[in-house]
């Protein structure tokens, strides 16, 4: 494309009422590059409101059930109604509201029912900006088994968009070949905003949100973290996999394999620069050593010892067999002479803790199996850690200093990327203790 292209994604906070409309219509209309628009589903007004999203999927399990749902869908009708209303302009809202109850009445289907948010959102805004509608059921596409195609995807949302001055884009669904939608999971409205990205080649994904930009830790836990102002690809893919929750991580991926650049903004206040992830730093700006920490809780700790299991006789390869067979995932995996080591959220191990542990005891013959549950996991990230200190020695001594028991370290190479297992009960402290250790780094 020959002039300049921004894609903005724009948050259920940022949709969540007439106000917030005609706060994305000043942002968008104030650059004539923001061209592309992807919207999700109205979110929270004020602490205790519900989502339109959660009140859809209300919808469904009621139908489902065979119990009225009329309440619900009563609700989602006048979220949509006051949106309307505060912007002054005509919409069938209630012919859509009728497919929508049909749908529910007939035959229930999960991902259609939760994707009518985004629809709504997006034909709405598109209205409300005089942009062309494109519903993602046209050019996101997904597999006979539920899976993205990406390579599909890339292709017609190329050819949708391009002869397109203007467009703005439902977030979170796709169809399948046979024109079932399919819904990414929770968050995805930030994947097709990122695939929208990539399909143009846009050079700039703007993704707008509630906060301006990404904090370097949980502001729930420490008061008024440092908005970090450069971040690479990886370092945010790192912290959004570990928890911090602005950005989908499989957003980053997309958008990083082309190498567009992603700017974290906040629709309240669009003078903030926010947050700009790129592949490297810009020549001369001064970055800190560790850019940040985020972390779960959750996890258990899955400890299998027998006498050389790394001498060449596949007990690791064997483990893991096990582990796929189960479709059961870890976070990570560490061997060691005489054992392996795996971290794996609690909830999944649950179920199946019993018959995984007999499992293992009859297929490798271990000498010990142990398990260890009420474990937090953090991930300390910095790409320059290592090119100017010893960052990571550093925060394990300041963790230890503070009596906070290291349960798991597992360091990648080169620059830090470490994930360390800490019990539950000292999680806020340790998230705590690292962002101080981070702040006391002169710059």
């Amino acid at each position: 494309m020959n002039k300049r292209t921004v894609v903005a994604k724009f948050g259920g906070t940022s949709v969540a009422d007439a106000a917030q409309f005609r706060k994305i219509r000043d942002i968008v209309l104030s650059s004539p590059e923001r061209r592309f628009i992807i919207v999700s589903a109205p979110g929270k007004r004020f602490p205790g409101d519900r989502k339109v999203t959660d009140l859809l999927l209300d919808c469904y399990a009621k139908a489902s059930a065979g119990e009225p749902f009329t309440d619900d869908l009563d609700q989602i009708r006048t979220r949509f109604r006051e949106i309307l209303d505060g912007l002054t302009i005509e919409f069938p809202l209630e012919e859509e509201l009728r497919a929508l109850e049909q749908s529910l009445t007939n035959k229930p289907d999960k991902d259609y029912t939760a994707s009518r948010g985004e629809y709504l959102t997006a034909k709405i805004m598109a209205e409300y900006l005089g942009f062309t509608f494109v519903d993602p059921a046209w050019c996101v596409c997904f597999d006979e088994d539920g899976q993205l195609n990406a390579g599909m995807t890339n292709r017609t949302m190329r050819a949708s968009l391009l002869p397109l001055e203007h467009a703005v884009i439902a977030g979170f669904y796709g169809a399948d070949p046979d024109g079932t939608v399919r819904t990414f999971e929770r968050g995805g409205s930030d994947i097709t905003g990122s695939l929208a990205a990539c399909a143009i080649h846009a050079d700039l994904y703007e993704n707008w949100t509630d906060v301006s930009g990404l904090y370097a830790a949980d502001p729930g836990i420490v008061k008024e973290p440092e908005t970090v102002p450069y971040m690479s690809y990886r370092e945010l893919r790192t912290l959004s996999y570990m928890g911090a929750s602005v950005l989908h991580s499989d957003a980053v991926l997309s958008a990083s394999e082309m190498e567009i650049p992603i700017n974290i903004r906040n629709t309240n206040k669009p003078a903030d620069p926010g947050t700009m992830i790129l592949r490297h730093l810009p020549r001369g700006v001064p970055k800190n050593p560790v850019t940040g920490v985020s972390g779960r809780k959750g996890m258990s700790v899955v400890q299998i010892e027998k006498v050389m299991v790394s001498d060449g006789s596949g007990f690791s390869a064997l483990m893991l067999d096990i582990l796929k067979e189960r479709a059961l995932p870890f976070e990570y995996c560490l061997t060691g002479i005489d054992s392996i080591t795996l971290i794996i959220r609690r909830d999944l191990l649950d179920s199946c803790k019993e018959e995984l542990f007999e499992e293992i005891r009859e297929t490798l013959h271990p000498d010990f199996v142990g398990l260890r549950e009420g474990l937090s996991l953090i991930a300390v990230t910095g790409e320059k850690a290592t090119e100017s200190s010893d960052a990571n020695v550093r925060v394990l001594e300041k963790l230890t200093g503070e009596g906070i028991e290291i349960v798991t370290i597992n360091q990648g190479a080169g620059k830090l990327n470490l994930l360390i297992g800490v019990p539950e009960d000292r999680f806020e402290d340790a998230i705590r203790t690292i962002y101080a250790f981070r702040q006391s780094i002169p710059m």
